[in-house]
C-alpha cells in the first residue's frame, strides 16, 4: 500500500527566534577544509594534500538543550513525581508504545494568543470533527504559533492547554500530545500578566503540571499541522534516547496509508 509521510518537525537552527535567549542553540559548522588536518592526524605520515581534494569530513558541533527543536517532553520534565506519587519517568524510560499511534488534530488557531483552552473546548472540537478519543491516540493542537515559528513574536503566539483540558485527554488514556507552540501551556508573557492580576500560582505551567496526576508526554515545536486533516493518519515521534533526561529530540512525522 502506498505511504505518504508529512514532516511535522522544525529544523534545529541557530540564530532564529525559537527559544528564550538563554536557551538558544548554537551550531558550529566545520567544513571539509577545516577538518582535513584532523583526519590526517589519525594516520601518521599522511599529509593533507594526500586526501581526496585535500578534504576531511563535514561535522557540526552543537551546544544545545534537550528542549531545542522539535522534542518530546518526558513526565520528569514536569515534576519529580507522576501518577499521584510515583517517580516520574525520564525520556529513556518512556514506553515506545506511546510514540506510534493514530493521530488527532484539534484546530485551535482561532483562539487568541495566551488563551487557556478548557475541557469544554476540547470536547467541542472533538464533536466538530466527529472523533471519539481512543486510548493512546496522539492529540496534536494546531495553534497560531506554528505560522510564526522563527519570527520575533513566536514565543508569545498561540493558545495554551490548561490543566482541565489536559486532564480531559489523560483521563481518556491519551499519553502523548503535541503543539506547534513553544510550550504546551499558554505563552509565559500572557500567564505572567494573569498572575500579576490574580496572584494565583496554580495558573503557572498548569497543563504541564497535570502530569503529576497522570503521567504523559508532549511534543513541542511541531510544524505543518495546518496541512493535516483532523484524523486518518498515524504519528511517529520516537525520542532520542538520552539517559535520565527530561526530553529527547524527535523527528515527528504523520504517516498516511493511501489506496492504490
Amino acid at each position: 500500500m502506498p505511504r505518504r509521510i508529512v514532516d511535522l518537525s522544525v529544523a534545529l537552527e541557530a540564530d532564529i527566534a525559537s527559544d528564550p535567549p538563554a536557551m538558544l542553540p548554537r551550531i558550529d559548522y566545520l567544513d571539509h577544509r577545516q577538518t582535513a588536518p584532523q583526519v590526517a592526524a589519525f594516520f601518521p605520515g599522511l599529509s593533507v594534500d594526500q586526501l581526496p581534494n585535500g578534504e576531511g569530513w563535514a561535522i557540526e558541533q552543537l551546544t544545545i538543550a534537550t528542549h531545542n527543536g522539535t522534542h518530546l517532553d518526558a513526565p520528569y520534565h514536569f515534576a519529580s513525581t507522576m501518577d499521584g506519587g510515583s517517580r516520574a519517568i525520564t525520556i529513556d524510560e518512556v514506553p515506545l508504545e506511546w510514540c506510534f499511534n493514530p493521530g488527532v488534530k484539534l484546530d485551535f488557531r482561532h483562539f487568541e494568543d495566551g488563551y487557556v483552552a478548557t475541557a469544554a473546548d476540547v470536547e467541542a472540537e472533538l464533536a466538530r470533527i466527529g472523533h471519539d478519543l481512543q486510548p493512546l491516540d496522539i492529540v496534536l493542537v494546531n495553534t497560531s504559533a506554528g505560522a510564526a515559528y522563527g519570527s520575533p513574536d513566536y514565543l508569545s503566539k498561540g493558545c495554551g492547554m490548561g490543566r482541565e483540558a489536559t486532564l480531559y485527554l489523560l483521563e481518556r488514556r491519551v499519553r502523548v500530545t503535541g503543539t506547534d507552540a513553544w510550550s504546551w501551556d499558554a505563552p509565559f508573557v500572557h500567564t505572567a500578566r494573569r498572575f500579576a492580576e490574580t496572584g494565583d500560582p496554580s495558573i503557572i505551567w498548569e497543563g504541564h503540571r497535570a502530569g503529576i496526576d497522570i503521567g504523559y508526554c508532549h511534543i513541542e515545536k511541531l510544524a505543518n499541522l495546518e496541512s493535516l486533516p483532523a484524523s486518518g493518519f498515524t504519528v511517529s515521534c520516537f525520542p532520542f534516547k538520552i539517559r535520565a533526561a527530561s526530553a529527547g529530540f524527535t523527528r515527528a512525522v504523520a504517516i498516511f496509508e493511501e489506496d492504490g
